[in-house]
């Protein structure tokens, strides 16, 4: 089954090519030793090439008003190449949390920068899930720590506390880089010390809504790393001789990356499921299945590499660590386990 189209074909050769051009293995490895953790030059060419920014943003709010399937489509082509950016924590869930929390004056306020890539906000979203007891709230004074925030550290205007607005230069506010497992993904640690927020409008399903919008979106980023360490492995397998023999052509590997393809291709109809159907329970699967797809596809891509994919120089190292640190984002896939079944 295919979900592409025309329209979305032409998008994703517009995304791969670029990022063919000015995001390959050492490109990346330049980026993620960067101040932004990004290559801020590649960020402005898919803001103004290709529009990413704009994409999830309302046509009223100076956007795109594309549907989910085209931002799934930049987030699986990002995904595939491992590049840093701010497109998930800013043009997909904080876009995605002020147009949930249907506060138009926020809207009108923060969307149209976001669209124009001149906005880097981050949403409230981090790698231990969605809880902040760090965090606590009195009237609109935020006080304590909240840490592993998705790109926190880089944030220039709006970001969106749980269900709070909070400029990030407001004083009392401390973001910080901190180390993390996956070296591609910005992750900070962020405090406050009395400082007074504005209380977005919003529904009582904001957080999870916006908890399977996240799902929806990291689901679709693993489903483009899923199929490039796929590819790279058989490459390998391809190339990579023994007993006067390619590697690929023994049965039993043959069989192990079958079971790899089988894993990536269930992973990415379950991700455009979710996101053509955006119900919670799909959003929830999604990222289950995905997480521990990917996981085991870049673990049997470095049983099957040997060696080599354990050394810095090589990529499935950072695919398997990113394949480990996505499985964490936004929490643990057992949680959304105890999602379902609830």
């Amino acid at each position: 089954m295919t979900f592409e189209t025309e329209d979305l074909a032409a998008l994703r050769d517009s995304v791969r090519t670029l990022l063919a051009k000015h995001s390959d293995s050492a490109a990346v490895r330049r980026a993620i030793t960067t101040g932004s953790g990004y290559d801020d030059e590649l960020w402005t060419m898919l803001v103004e090439q290709v529009g990413v920014a704009a994409l999830a943003v309302p046509e009223e709010y100076d956007g795109v008003g594309a549907s989910w399937v085209e931002a799934h489509v930049v987030l699986e082509e990002l995904g595939r190449t491992l590049t840093p950016s701010p497109f998930l924590g800013s043009a997909v869930l904080a876009a995605q949390t002020v147009l949930l929390s249907g506060d138009a004056d926020a809207a009108a306020r923060l969307l149209p920068g976001i669209a124009a890539g001149e906005v880097v906000a981050v949403c409230w979203a981090s790698a231990t899930g969605w809880q902040r007891p760090g965090v606590s709230a009195e009237g609109n004074v935020l006080t304590g720590t909240a840490h592993y925030v998705l790109g926190g550290d880089i944030a220039s205007d709006g970001d969106t506390v749980g269900l709070f607005e909070v400029d990030p230069e407001t004083d009392g506010v401390l973001r910080r880089r901190v180390p993390t497992m996956d070296p591609t993904r910005s992750l900070a640690e962020v405090s406050f010390s009395a400082v007074t927020g504005r209380r977005l409008s919003s529904s009582d399903d904001l957080v999870d809504r916006l908890r399977a919008s996240a799902a929806i979106a990291l689901s679709a980023e693993q489903v483009g790393a899923a199929q490039a360490v796929l590819d790279l492995t058989v490459d390998y397998a391809k190339n990579r001789k023994q007993f006067g023999r390619a590697i690929g052509s023994f049965q039993a590997l043959k069989h192990r990356m079958a079971d790899m393809y089988a894993l990536v291709e269930t992973a990415r109809s379950m991700s455009y499921a979710a996101a053509l159907s955006q119900d919670p329970q799909d959003a929830y699967a999604a990222k289950i299945y995905c997480s521990e797809a990917f996981q085991q596809v870049a673990s049997e891509a470095v049983q099957l590499h040997g060696g080599i994919a354990i050394t810095w120089e090589h990529d499935a190292q950072l695919f398997f660590k990113r394949a480990h640190g996505s499985a964490q984002l936004f929490g643990q896939p057992r949680e959304y386990l105890s999602a379902i079944s609830a």
